[in-house]
């Protein structure tokens, strides 16, 4: 194609890609373009170019899709936090189930799913599943109990605040301080730290010389306590006239305020060693009735309205009787974990992280949950080594893995051990469908799917998969 970097171009998008770009095709060659939508007839403007496809940018919208809405945040299409703010909520809710359908269908090799409302063509197919509607919010925006800003420099030279452009590091400062998706809170919080780095001219941390000290600021609210949390990420041991930002944060309604110190030439945001300057050094919170504590480098789900119901879904998956032994992998804080206490016989925890098995067992204390036993280390170390030494079995194993998946020694363990049940808590339905095609390989079959959108306004979505151990 003789085409150029910056040329423009007219294109109708037919489809949306995994990220939420649009895709579309002229002549053949297949474009990704940036807040393209299925059904915008669109000017896009030429990014990069590959042999069979190209990447564009939305110039101009010529006939808008039927879904298409204005967004909410004025930078919504230069920052990274969002992909979908132009695409209506239902249809946003439609998009993520066509992506946990094809993945598991592509991927995962299940012929034999269906998306809801394809019932009549369900009935053709022997052990045919139809997938459960998806479960979406009633109100999408302000549902983020956790947000971590990179801070730098803003164009008037002074400490601002924002989120990184996608798939870069150039950031983009939040209007007002205030992006709709966080907590209200979270706008005069960061203001504080940013009048007083202003104040006391104390630098933010720029990557390119390492120099600095203020990398991001990581902001909690328990949506149920209303306890706020402020950490600040540094590039050193401690921060000038702590107590002061200490006084003042306190002051703004923060319940806990802490340092991570982070000196490591790295994208990690968050540093091993936590300064705390205020309060317990957590903060609580409740989801279906039990208590958590949640401290800096706790894993905490970001969404407590839709966390609540997506372990609803996993627990009623799980179908628990009162009788069984169930493992919960990945557990972080032991969310899940307690939650499956309260009908299992018996739940054994693992995580990597000690501090947050410090905190789920904290948390199985504070609310007297007695059944469940935490273990510190990586699920595909920690489990061989209980079923092969201690003999240790599973009716029902729950995995609730990063994006990457489960490790292929921990998925091999698991059909060893043979559960009854799997259920499959996942972030990223690809890695998903990797997974459950191997347990497929091994005598399991899905039973049940329901995606959960825990993330309104992106492209990501959860996914609770039922796993059945098949009886010859």
């Amino acid at each position: 194609m003789e085409i150029k970097k910056n040329e423009k171009f007219k294109i109708t998008i037919e489809d949306m890609g995994e990220d939420g770009s649009g895709i579309g095709k002229t002549d053949g060659y297949t474009w990704f373009v940036k807040d393209g939508l299925i059904g915008d007839v669109i000017e896009a403007s030429v990014m990069k170019m590959k042999k069979n496809y190209g990447f564009a940018r939305l110039a101009r919208v010529i006939e808008p899709a039927p879904g298409r809405v204005e967004a909410r945040c004025p930078v919504a299409r230069s920052c990274g936090g969002c992909q979908l703010q132009e695409l209506s909520y239902g249809e946003q809710l439609k998009f993520k189930e066509r992506k946990v359908y094809n993945h598991l269908k592509r991927i995962g090799g299940l012929e034999y799913l269906f998306l809801p409302g394809q019932e009549n063509e369900a009935k053709a197919v022997d052990g045919a599943v139809v997938m459960e509607p998806i479960i979406g919010m009633e109100q999408p925006w302000r549902y983020r109990n956790k947000a971590q800003y990179p801070i730098g420099l803003g164009k008037d030279g002074l400490p601002t605040a924002g989120f990184y452009a996608g798939r870069t590091h150039a950031l983009i400062p939040i209007p007002e301080l205030d992006c709709v998706l966080g907590c209200e809170e979270n706008q005069w919080l960061l203001k504080v730290v940013l009048d007083f780095m202003t104040e006391y001219r104390i630098k933010p941390y720029m990557e390119e010389d390492h120099r600095g000290l203020v990398r991001h600021v990581l902001l909690r609210k328990g949506f149920v306590s209303g306890e706020l949390m402020v950490c600040l990420v540094i590039n050193g041991d401690h921060i000038p006239h702590a107590d002061v930002l200490t006084e003042r944060l306190v002051k703004a309604g923060a319940a806990s305020v802490s340092l991570s110190v982070n000196k490591e030439k790295t994208n990690v945001i968050m540093g091993d060693k936590i300064v705390n300057l205020h309060g317990p050094g957590y903060i609580t919170d409740c989801i279906g009735g039990i208590e958590y504590r949640i401290s800096p480098l706790s894993f905490y789900q970001v969404n407590p309205v839709q966390t609540e119901r997506l372990y609803n879904t996993a627990l009623e998956f799980a179908d628990l009787h009162g009788g069984e032994t169930v493992w919960d992998l990945y557990c972080g804080i032991g969310t899940i974990s307690s939650f499956l206490a309260k009908k299992a016989k018996k739940v054994y925890g693992v995580e990597i992280i000690p501090q947050a098995i410090e905190d789920a067992r904290e948390n199985a204390k504070r609310n007297g949950i007695e059944n469940v036993e935490f273990f510190v280390g990586k699920a595909e170390e920690v489990l061989p080594e209980q079923y092969e030494k201690n003999h240790v079995h599973a009716d029902v194993i729950v995995v609730d893995p990063p994006r990457k998946g489960c490790d292929a020694v921990c998925l091999d363990t698991i059909i060893k051990m043979e559960p009854e049940k799997v259920v499959y808590v996942s972030c990223d339905s690809s890695t998903l469908a990797r997974d459950v095609k191997v347990l497929g390989e091994h005598g399991y079959k899905v039973e049940r799917v329901r995606a959960v959108d825990m993330f309104p306004m992106s492209g990501h979505t959860e996914c609770v998969v039922g796993i059945q151990r098949k009886h010859s």
